[in-house]
C-alpha cells in the first residue's frame, strides 16, 4: 500500500481530533463533576443514574415535605389538645370549689361565670388551623369545628337549617332535679289540718328523666313550619325512633306513635321550667319537648314503662338558630342542610348525609399522609373524639340549679322580711313561720341537688380528661412513629445520595491526571505532525 503525505496528514488530523474529543470529555467531567453528559457517554451509568435520582427525589418528597408537613400537623394538634386538657383541669378545680353545699348563689354565680369562660375556651381550641386548614375538621378542612362570628353574620343573610339525627343509648338517659318551692305561695292559712296539709308537706323534690340533646335553641313547631312554607303536609318537628317504634310531633301539632310508643303523647313547652313542673306534678304524663333547652323530659313512670336496658334511640330534630361557638353538626352527626339561597324561601341545596363514623361506606374522616414507600400515618384527630357537646350542655344544667337557688333565696328573704313586719301574736305570723320552714326544706333540697351536681360534674370532667388523654396519647404515638420513619428516611436519603455520587461522580485527581496527560499527548502529537508535514516528495526529488 502506497502511503502518501496526504494519507499521513489525514491520519494525524483524525488522531489529533480524537485527542481533543478526549480532552473535551475530561474537561466536561471536571466542570460538571459527573462521568456523563449525555446517556450515550455510558448507558449503564445513565440507567443507574436515572433510578438513583428517582429514589433520591421520592425520599426527599417523603422526608423533606410530607414528613415535615405531618410533623407540623401533629405538633399543632398536640398543643391544642394540651390546652384542652388544661382547660378541663381548671373546670375540674372549679367544680371542686362549687361542691360545697353552703355556697351562696352569688359565689356560685362567680364560679359558674368562670366555668362558662373556660367552656368557651374549650370549644375555641377546636378551631386551630394549619396553613388555612382546620386540623380537627376531618376532610372538611375548610370548615371550622364551631361556628365563628363571620359564620353567624353570613347566616343572618342566608339562614341555614339542619335536620339532625342523633343516636342516644339507654345509659345516656340523664336526670334533672326539680323542687316545687313555689308551693309556699299557696294560701293554707285556713287549712283545718295544719300537720298533714301544711306548706312543708307541699314541698317535693322530684327526679325527672330526659333525653338531653346535643343542642339547645331547637326549632319549635311554628319555626319548622316557617322553614317549609311550600310544604303540602305538616313537617316533622321531632321524632324518636327505637327499633320499629316511633313517636313524633309535626308542625301542625299532630302526634303519631307506633310500636311501644302507640298511644303516647308528646307536648311542646316554651319554658323548660314550666315543663319540669308539669312533668313533676303529673300534669304531663307523656314527653315534654322543650326546644329552648333541647330536652325531652318525662317522669319516672313513663321511663319504667317504656324503656329498658339495651334500648337505642334515634332522635331527629331541626335547628336553624346558630350562635358564635356552636359546634357545627356536620362534624358529629348525620344531618341534612337546608339553606336560604336569597329569595326569602328555604331551598334544599344539599341533601348530603354527613357522618364522620361511616367507615363501612368509605366516609371516615381520618387523614393519612404518605411518609414512605407503602407507608402512611394518620395526622389528624377528629372533633368528635375530643370536643364533646356535653361540656357546654352541663353548663346549661348549672344554670337551672343556679336559678333554683336564686329563686329560693329570694323567696326566703321575702318571708323573713314579712316576719319582721308582722307582730308575733298575729295568726298571720304563724302562717309565715310555717312558710319559712317549708322554704328552708326546699332550700335544703336544692342545695343537696347542687352539691350532687357538682360532685357528679367532678367525675364527668375526669372522664372528659380521660378522653382527651387518649387522644393526646394517640397523637403522641403517631408522632413517635413519624420520628422513627423520618430517621430511617434521612438515612435512606444519605445512602441513595452516596450511591448516586459513586455512580455519577468522578475522582477529581484521576481525571486531572488524565487531562494533563491528554494535554501533553496533544502537544507531542502536534510537534510530531508538524515535522512530518515539513517534508514531501518534491524535497526528495
Amino acid at each position: 500500500m502506497r502511503m502518501t503525505n496526504k494519507i499521513m496528514r489525514n491520519n494525524s488530523i483524525y488522531n489529533i481530533n480524537q485527542n481533543k474529543i478526549l480532552q473535551d470529555q475530561l474537561t466536561n467531567q471536571m466542570t460538571n463533576q459527573s462521568k456523563i453528559v449525555r446517556p450515550s457517554d455510558d448507558p449503564v451509568v445513565a440507567i443507574r443514574a436515572l433510578r438513583l435520582r428517582s429514589n433520591v427525589t421520592t425520599v426527599s418528597q417523603y422526608n423533606d415535605k410530607n414528613a415535615e408537613d405531618a410533623k407540623q400537623w401533629l405538633t399543632l394538634t398536640a398543643d391544642a389538645i394540651t390546652t384542652v386538657n388544661q382547660v378541663l383541669n381548671h373546670l375540674y378545680e372549679q367544680a371542686e370549689t362549687g361542691a360545697n353545699k353552703y355556697q351562696t348563689s352569688d359565689t356560685l354565680k362567680i364560679i359558674m361565670e368562670q366555668m362558662d369562660a373556660l367552656t368557651k375556651e374549650f370549644y375555641a381550641s377546636g378551631n386551630v388551623d394549619y396553613a388555612g386548614r382546620f386540623i380537627f375538621s376531618g376532610y372538611r378542612t375548610d370548615t371550622p369545628v364551631t361556628f365563628t362570628q363571620e359564620d353567624v353574620l353570613e347566616m343572618e343573610k342566608h339562614p341555614i337549617s339542619y335536620e339532625i339525627e342523633e343516636n342516644i343509648g339507654y345509659k345516656q338517659i340523664s336526670t334533672i332535679n326539680y323542687t316545687n318551692y313555689d308551693a309556699v305561695d299557696k294560701d293554707l292559712s285556713n287549712a283545718t289540718d295544719k300537720d298533714t296539709n301544711s306548706y312543708e308537706q307541699q314541698i317535693t323534690n322530684t327526679n325527672l328523666y330526659r333525653f338531653r340533646l346535643s343542642y339547645d335553641a331547637l326549632d319549635s313547631m311554628s319555626k319548622v313550619g316557617e322553614n317549609n312554607p311550600n310544604a303540602t303536609a305538616p313537617t316533622d318537628v321531632i321524632e324518636i325512633k327505637s327499633g320499629n317504634s316511633s313517636l313524633k310531633i309535626d308542625s301542625a301539632g299532630g302526634v303519631t306513635g307506633t310500636g311501644m310508643f302507640a298511644g303516647q303523647t308528646i307536648q311542646e313547652y316554651a319554658d323548660p321550667e314550666e315543663a319540669y313542673k308539669e312533668v313533676a306534678n303529673g300534669t304531663c304524663k307523656g314527653i315534654a319537648y322543650c326546644p329552648s333547652s333541647g330536652e325531652l323530659v318525662f317522669g319516672e313512670d313513663f321511663y319504667k314503662e317504656n324503656f329498658k336496658e339495651g334500648d337505642n334511640f334515634t332522635i331527629t330534630y331541626n335547628k336553624s338558630s346558630w350562635g358564635d361557638g356552636d359546634a357545627n353538626p356536620v362534624h358529629y352527626f348525620k344531618c341534612t342542610e337546608t339553606k336560604d339561597v336569597g329569595d326569602g324561601t328555604m331551598t334544599d341545596v344539599r341533601k348530603t348525609a354527613y357522618n364522620v363514623r361511616e367507615k363501612q361506606e368509605g366516609k371516615d374522616q381520618d387523614i393519612y399522609y404518605d411518609v414512605g414507600f407503602n407507608q402512611q400515618i394518620q395526622v389528624n384527630s377528629r372533633a368528635d373524639e375530643i370536643f364533646t357537646h356535653d361540656v357546654r350542655r352541663d353548663m346549661d344544667d348549672f344554670d337551672h340549679c343556679l336559678k333554683e337557688l336564686q329563686g329560693i333565696e329570694t323567696k326566703k328573704k321575702e318571708i323573713e322580711d314579712k316576719l319582721k313586719e308582722i307582730p308575733e301574736d298575729q295568726p298571720e305570723y304563724e302562717d309565715y313561720k310555717r312558710k319559712k320552714e317549708a322554704v328552708e326544706k326546699a332550700e335544703s333540697y336544692i342545695r343537696e341537688s347542687i352539691h350532687k351536681k357538682f360532685e357528679n360534674q367532678i367525675t364527668k370532667y375526669q372522664q372528659y380528661q380521660d378522653d382527651t388523654r387518649v387522644a393526646m396519647t394517640n397523637n403522641a404515638t403517631r408522632g413517635s412513629r413519624l420520628e422513627l420513619i423520618s430517621t430511617r428516611l434521612t438515612n435512606q436519603k444519605a445512602t441513595f445520595k452516596e450511591l448516586q455520587t459513586d455512580n455519577e461522580g468522578i475522582d477529581v485527581t484521576e481525571v486531572a491526571v488524565e487531562l494533563t496527560s491528554s494535554e501533553m499527548t496533544y502537544s507531542a502529537a502536534l510537534m510530531a505532525t508538524s515535522k512530518i508535514m515539513q517534508t514531501n516528495l518534491m524535497n526528495y526529488i
